[in-house]
């Protein structure tokens, strides 16, 4: 069996990486509060909101709602709101090796915000390839302190442009 590279690339190397097409997904319940979820494959606490790759041939809409079905076992959301731009993070060069086979430097995620139209009860994070290990419902505010330091700044990012989203299902508007 061959051993597998996990040296730390250069900066020239990391240079030449692309990003990985991803979406990210900004559940939100009629209190206007958000879905994080706790990694199964992270030590410590990782929490995240959920989100993954956009298969070849597929829409960032589509992969939006196949995520979502795949990580917490239920579609039952509709789409509110979009980024308008694409948001990227690095990884640190030291998990580079390790995260998707060292093909990139990082994501670049179109993010969803979605209003959830079910119940508690229908989450399922064994539905799937588990990747969670536990969930909650968090206030928007909260969600930077939670997060891992290099997702920070897209979070930040995220927060400020579904904000009015927020607000508006936290004061009990819906739409």
């Amino acid at each position: 069996m061959a051993a597998q590279h996990t040296s730390r690339p250069t900066p020239e190397q990391i240079e030449r990486l692309p990003y990985r097409p991803c979406v990210g997904l900004m559940l939100l319940n009629s209190r206007g509060q958000v879905f994080v979820a706790q990694r199964v494959d992270v030590r410590g606490a990782a929490w995240q909101m959920p989100q993954g790759g956009i298969d070849e041939g597929e829409s960032p809409r589509e992969a939006a709602m196949r995520e979502l079905k795949e990580e917490i076992g239920t579609d039952n959301a509709e789409i509110v709101g979009e980024s308008e731009h694409w948001h990227r993070y690095d990884l640190p060069a030291h998990l580079i090796p390790k995260v998707w086979g060292g093909k990139y430097r990082g994501q670049s995620q179109k993010w969803f915000a979605l209003r959830f139209t079910g119940c508690d009860a229908e989450i399922d994070l064994e539905a799937h390839e588990q990747e969670f290990q536990a969930w909650c419902w968090a206030d928007v505010d909260k969600l930077p302190s939670m997060i891992v330091p290099f997702k920070r700044d897209v979070y930040d990012q995220v927060i400020d442009e579904f904000r009015t989203l927020v607000d508006r299902l936290r004061q009990g508007g819906g739409d």
